[in-house]
């Protein structure tokens, strides 16, 4: 029964897979076991390259530590956190790729008990909750690498309790349309769940091959819808944060298909997937936090993906950022970590150097650009803006919104996202992004607490869409144009901003707009968590001894203000230390009105800040 309810589910991936060469045929056998990631005999090879590494030491070093401390502690056991099951599913990945990952470089068979004991543990769940896919995937994954590890050295009765296990709570329930609707999004969901029912696929070919071939060509093809989302220029929508999460899961996918088949089936060539690396790079500020725009976190995380990246496009330099992260912090337990050294062959830190290039623009649903004076200095100047839409998965209204760094302070800043737990277990309408929706009510996810623009107090449009226009690396007046017009299109004919920094001193935030045919008001956020002092043009803005001077105009009066970002709802999360700075301008019917606001750092300040109008601002 279930081989005809997967018929139906993936008819329409195999017709339209007809004609494509890229898929699996079912003559083509995976090695035997190990056959994930890592082939049997590869571990020396492997252990050579870490012994001549530093760094790829030190992560090695931090697994071996993690497997000690795993030793004889009590497995994961079922437990959700409202309607997910996803932090057991990720404890059980990490400690079955750490464990599995030590007994193959050590062998040291109390790995192999611990090891064991976890995925006896997971397979004999009652199920892995399918309700919320992602759960499944991680663990499918999870327990794949296990099985497959550790075929040779698991007990006949756990094998069979695990291959069991991967195909009835995984690989059988993909195939229950109450249970797939990822297969046809655009977004993390379709890249971790794929990735993980192919490691099940894999791990368990030799039972079922052709319902394994069925589920890595369903995987190939299905994949390709969040895929798209990385053309033209790698921008990933989803930002930092889902990058981390949709690109790794996308890259295991992808690694898996290339050692256990020799190819990836054309990928690694879908446009802009090979850009996005760099994008990733950029998203880190001077200071080594992230870009955090949509529902993602500031703090910098490790990336094993971006090994992969370097690996494959044979540039170094991609992975500077992860360098400086080894060098500056105690090693991430990220529980992919292990692939992380996999994929670094070849590449050592010593020819890890400084990224030349200082400005990045990309294309894409949510085009962002990030600019910067230099890499390798903390108190550089590093400026970051977004454009799109709020109507991308996980954004919020944050189209034109911008983080600002100099002196090694982050002086505008992103809220960044609210634990989705605290807003769904009061009932929150999260997921709903209709322009009305309780979505648009939560304070850290409207446009009144980001660094954009407000006209007439009003939401930012859902339907709207930003796009950036041109951007420069023009060392010394880099920047980036975004028209915003559609985002305020019932309120404005025009809206364009533009962000600059110029003669690596200080940066411009210029905003160009022509009303309807009523008089508008335009509010000019930015968030900080710098304390303010106002004064009739402008603001002083201090924190850790350093000070940010904030000097407005436009075309019309302005008035400058502060807001509060205390908690308006039962459901918001408190945001303690900041604050909005900003200002209002009237603008009459009918009229074009300009703001133009320079972020000074100490010592910098110019006698006339550039004032000058987008059109007169360099292009490349």
């Amino acid at each position: 029964m279930k081989t005809f309810k997967y018929i139906l589910t993936i008819g329409f991936f195999l017709l339209a897979g007809i004609a494509n060469a890229q898929l699996l045929t079912a003559n083509v056998k995976p090695p035997p076991h190990p056959r994930i990631l890592l082939l049997a005999g590869q571990e020396k090879e492997l252990l050579a390259n870490i012994n001549t590494d530093a760094n790829l030491l030190k992560i090695h070093q931090a697994i071996i530590k993690n497997c000690d401390a795993m030793i004889n502690i009590q497995p994961v056991q079922y437990q959700k956190i409202g309607k997910r099951l996803l932090n057991i599913s990720r404890e059980a990945l990490h400690r079955i790729f750490y464990l599995s990952y030590g007994y193959r470089m050590t062998h040291n068979e109390l790995y192999l008990k611990q090891a064991e004991k976890e995925l006896i543990a997971v397979s004999s769940f009652a199920d892995w909750n399918p309700t919320h896919y992602l759960d499944v995937g991680e663990m499918t994954m999870a327990v794949a690498i296990g099985y497959d590890w550790l075929y040779n050295d698991l007990s006949e009765n756990t094998k069979t309790l695990v291959k069991d296990a991967i195909l009835n709570k995984g690989i059988n329930t993909s195939t229950d349309k109450a249970y797939n609707y990822w297969l046809k999004v655009n977004n993390n969901w379709n890249q971790v769940c794929n990735a993980g029912i192919t490691y099940g696929a894999l791990a368990t070919y030799e039972d079922h091959p052709d319902l394994s071939v069925q589920m890595i060509n369903r995987a190939i093809e299905s994949v390709d819808l969040p895929m798209e989302a990385y053309a033209p220029d790698g921008a990933y929508p989803e930002g930092y944060g889902y990058w981390e999460y949709g690109t790794s899961f996308n890259v295991m996918l992808i690694s898996v298909l290339e050692t256990a088949f020799g190819k990836d089936f054309g990928l690694s060539a879908k446009p802009g997937f090979l850009k996005t690396p760099g994008y990733l790079e950029n998203m880190t500020g001077a200071k080594g936090m992230a870009f955090n725009y949509s529902d993602s976190g500031a703090g910098q995380d490790f990336n094993p993906a971006m090994y992969w990246f370097a690996n494959k496009l044979n540039e170094p330099s991609l992975l500077w950022t992860q360098k400086e992260q080894l060098a500056t912090r105690a090693v991430s337990k990220n529980r992919l970590l292990p692939a992380a050294l996999i994929w670094s062959k070849g590449i050592q830190s010593a020819k890890i150097t400084q990224p030349k290039a200082t400005m990045w623009a990309g294309d894409g649903l949510n085009p962002v650009a990030m600019m910067r004076t230099a890499w390798g200095d903390p108190n550089a100047i590093f400026v970051g803006l977004k454009a799109g839409s709020p109507s991308v998965n996980h954004a919020h209204m944050d189209a034109g919104s911008f983080v600002m760094e100099a002196d090694g302070i982050r002086w505008g800043i992103d809220l960044g996202a609210q634990d989705y737990e605290s807003l769904e277990s009061k009932k929150v309408d999260l997921w709903n992004n209709k322009q009305n929706s309780q979505r648009w009510q939560i304070l850290r996810y409207n446009n009144y607490n980001h660094s954009t623009l407000t006209i007439n107090n009003a939401l930012q449009l859902v339907k709207g869409s930003a796009t950036i226009v041109s951007s420069s690396a023009k060392p010394m007046f880099q920047n980036a144009i975004v028209n915003l017009s559609s985002i305020y299109a019932d309120k404005v004919a025009k809206a364009t901003r533009g962000i600059a920094i110029i003669d690596k001193k200080y940066v411009v935030v210029r905003d160009e707009l022509e009303s309807l045919d009523s008089i508008i008001t335009v509010r000019w956020s930015m968030i900080t968590s710098a304390t303010v002092t106002l004064d009739k043009t402008g603001a002083t803005l201090t924190k850790d001894g350093k000070t940010l001077i904030l000097q407005a105009s436009g075309k019309f009066p302005i008035e400058m203000k502060t807001w509060s970002t205390a908690p308006k709802m039962d459901f918001d999360a408190a945001n303690p230390g900041t604050c909005v700075v900003g200002l209002e301008m009237k603008i009459p019917a009918n009229t074009k009105g300009f703001i133009n606001v320079a972020l000074i750092p100490q010592g910098n300040t110019p006698t006339n800040p550039q004032t000058k109008t987008l059109a007169q601002w360099p292009p490349n």
